[in-house]
């Protein structure tokens, strides 16, 4: 049995604006509470782990832990079949530089190994997105989510954020970075896991 979410107020581990916007308006039927850990104060934990499900876990207990609320945050990243479903957990650490992340830099990058290897098309890909709910007592439940897909090359659109531009997702003819943000909130991996997430701990 899933834990069921109780409490006015839930914290989103994310000091991402964006993110937190979007689990808000997800969670707006709720009548919950939402606050981000910026407003909290409390740092970003180092991400240690070697799964969505690891590094999901880590931010959403340190959050816990430090603030006595519920928490909820997410791992997410690309998969790509072609190259061991790299960059994958490291899929923002692919777009670090000294001065702070570059996605073009990133998606060149995915091109780039895709090219040398002589990846044959299509070169199939996937978004995964880890939810994970913690509580100050220790328990978690995990949901995990998942949009199938295709990288393609040269880039298009710039809608989305991250590696959008070169994910054209299963069904569709444009990519996330084509797609209105609000039809891609509807069907994308982070969908998919909110959707589990609200089924358990909500209704």
């Amino acid at each position: 049995m899933t834990r069921k979410f109780e409490g006015p107020k839930l914290l989103v581990a994310t000091h991402n604006a964006g993110k937190l916007e979007e689990i808000a308006d997800l969670l707006s039927p709720y009548k919950v509470e939402v606050v981000g850990a910026a407003a909290m104060g409390l740092p970003e934990p180092e991400e240690t782990g070697t799964t969505f499900v690891e590094n999901a876990r880590i931010k959403a207990h340190a959050a816990a832990k430090a603030t006595g609320l519920p928490s909820l945050s997410d791992d997410s990243g690309i998969e790509i079949d072609a190259l061991d479903k790299a960059p994958g957990v490291y899929t923002a650490d692919w777009a670090e530089t000294e001065t702070g992340r570059d996605f073009v830099m990133a998606m060149k990058k995915v091109h780039e190994k895709l090219e040398e290897i002589g990846a044959p098309q299509p070169r199939t890909a996937r978004f995964c997105c880890t939810l994970v709910l913690a509580w100050p007592d220790g328990h978690d439940e995990v949901f995990p989510g998942v949009m199938e897909g295709q990288v393609v090359w040269p880039m298009r659109g710039d809608q989305g954020h991250g590696y959008d531009p070169i994910f054209q997702p299963d069904g569709f003819d444009v990519t996330f970075g084509e797609m209105d943000r609000w039809e891609k909130n509807r069907i994308s991996h982070r969908a998919d896991a909110f959707a589990k997430f609200v089924t358990g701990c909500f209704d």
